[in-house]
């Protein structure tokens, strides 16, 4: 399926090996226009903008606090004002940033992070969902975790709000099916980002061993699942498994 006249939005794709700057290339690769937003890292977003210019597609990188509803309503307007209302919604804004115990674990961390990686999609799609209906035509893809649907030894917050993402799109999809929007999640598990760097090479090594290919995904390979997702009219309410057989039972 080719996305030539659609209109991507990217969230958190800022990171110069990042999931959301593999998937954004790889929408303007299928046709797609696409915007993407960042926040601490701007030079990212606005170089990758201008990489995705450079293929002939329209291209805008915006600076959003996705945490803020007020903000991402302003960015949306002037996304809708300058470009156009956005037909394929990839909510991929998120943040490991602790790593603790539930003891150690402040309410102010809790609640960062759950507006980060969760809230957030909700802003997005409120603020897309009434163009979505009206044109009768819409994609939306959550990206998830492992830790969302296993758990992660301390990682309430962010497994607690990447499961969040699975029941959200869910949800969407059982609302968006007489309108023709579907909505899925790609569920990721170890991969070599620059997120993931942050983590002790000891740990990075024991998970990548513990998955049934033996390595890291690529975040290339990561995007391929995204396109998949996008492009099927029919799948909805799906969670597509980029694990690598973290889930499967590998001894």
């Amino acid at each position: 399926m080719g996305l030539d006249g659609k209109l991507a939005l990217v969230t958190g794709a800022s990171r110069p090996h990042g999931i959301g700057r593999a998937t954004a290339l790889a929408l303007a690769r299928a046709g797609a226009d696409v915007v993407v937003t960042g926040f601490h890292n701007m030079d990212g977003a606005n170089s990758l903008a201008q990489e995705i210019a450079a293929m002939g597609r329209r291209s805008k990188a915006l600076k959003v606090d996705a945490t803020d509803y007020g903000d991402v309503k302003k960015g949306y307007a002037e996304i809708k004002a300058e470009l156009g209302p956005i037909d394929i919604l990839i909510n991929n804004a998120a943040l490991m940033n602790h790593n603790v115990t539930i003891a150690k674990t402040t309410i102010e961390e809790w609640d960062y992070e759950v507006k980060l990686c969760l809230n957030s999609a909700f802003y997005c799609v409120k603020e897309a969902w009434a163009d979505m209906c009206g044109r009768t035509w819409g994609r939306i893809i959550n990206i998830t975790s492992v830790a969302g649907v296993l758990g992660g030894y301390g990682q309430t917050s962010y497994g607690a709000a990447k499961a969040g993402l699975i029941g959200l799109a869910k949800s969407i999809a059982l609302e968006g099916a007489r309108f023709n929007i579907t909505a899925n999640c790609v569920i990721v598990g170890i991969s070599q980002t620059d997120a993931a760097a942050k983590l002790p090479e000891p740990v990075l090594e024991k998970v990548a061993k513990r998955t049934a290919i033996g390595r890291a995904a690529k975040p290339e390979e990561i995007a391929d699942g995204v396109l998949f997702a996008v492009s099927s009219p029919y799948m909805t309410g799906a969670v597509v498994n980029m694990l690598g057989g973290l889930d499967l039972f590998v001894f």
